[in-house]
């Protein structure tokens, strides 16, 4: 997945009230992936009712869809969905990525439990129009008002193509990052550098467990290795599972993809912050005149 070619994705979004709304917009939209030349069968990734009632409406088609529960497909943060999607599309799709998918997530969920994790989906839509533009992939994101409230919808809006108030996905993502870090707080451990064995034990003194230790240190040492060379002390604070660490470096990273691009190949755990996104809730990146500031969170 990169953005150096046409674009060929096409990324639409539908907004609906009600079960007859949802088949609605639903349904003709399977129907154009089942006549689709080339492609495997669509898939429709919702509620469990919503899978319901097209099962209910296609009648014998709905053999032909592949309908998956949204809390199976969105199970951890919005990088782990970018993951899901590329590894899917590998997989199943047809020549150049051509599959329809009907995506509802979670809203009443993950997705929207609250305006910090809300910010990354919507961060999470933005880019997927620059991940998967070599992709001929269809999808249509369903926005099911009851449970996606109207700031949710809003911003949603601003990342699909096919609405008035599309925004240009580097300039969104770079409002997202406008807003400034909190500051660590003033008891926040300093570390002279990113030592693994130190952040795995510091970590299991604040309540994360052996093995989440471990992915938690791992993610920090890959982030350094992202980073190199490291400036300044790295920072770490909170209680599990909430554990921080922050740290700086020299350069800037200029990149709003960082880490959201899957590697080509290579052993686990991946290069650059494609790790550190799939192992930890949050990653921030802000650069400055001075370099850039990666905080991660592990939950």
């Amino acid at each position: 997945m990169t953005t150096g070619e046409p674009n060929l994705f096409d990324h639409r979004m539908a907004v609906f009230d009600s079960d007859d709304g949802f088949l609605a917009a639903a349904l003709p939209f399977l129907g154009e992936g089942l006549g689709a030349s080339g492609e495997p069968p669509p898939v429709a990734i919702a509620a469990p009712h919503n899978l319901d009632l097209l099962r209910d409406a296609l009648g014998r088609d709905a053999k032909d869809v592949t309908c998956i529960p949204h809390a199976d497909w969105y199970t951890g943060s919005a990088a782990n969905a970018v993951a899901q999607a590329a590894a899917y599309l590998t997989t199943h799709a047809g020549p150049g990525g051509g599959l329809h998918l009907v995506m509802e997530p979670v809203w009443s969920g993950r997705a929207g439990r609250s305006a910090r994790e809300t910010t990354e989906w919507i961060r999470y839509e933005a880019l997927a129009n620059l991940l998967f533009a070599p992709m001929s992939t269809t999808t249509l994101c369903a926005y099911d008002t009851r449970t996606a409230g109207p700031a949710v919808i809003a911003a949603a809006r601003r990342t699909h193509p096919d609405t008035e108030v599309y925004e240009d996905p580097l300039r969104l993502a770079a409002e997202l990052d406008s807003v400034p870090l909190p500051l660590p707080p003033a008891d926040a451990l300093s570390l002279a550098e990113p030592d693994a064995a130190a952040v795995r034990g510091w970590a299991v003194g604040r309540g994360l467990t052996a093995a989440d230790a471990e992915l938690f240190a791992a993610a920090v040492a890959e982030t350094a290795a992202a980073l190199a060379p490291v400036g300044g002390d790295v920072l770490l604070w909170g209680e599990a599972p909430a554990c921080v660490c922050e740290l700086r470096s020299a350069r800037r990273l200029d990149d709003p993809l960082a880490g959201f691009v899957p590697p080509a190949a290579g052993p686990e755990p991946g290069p650059g912050l494609w790790y550190p996104r799939q192992v930890c809730a949050y990653v921030d990146i802000r650069d400055d005149a001075g370099g850039a500031t990666v905080r991660l969170q592990y939950a």
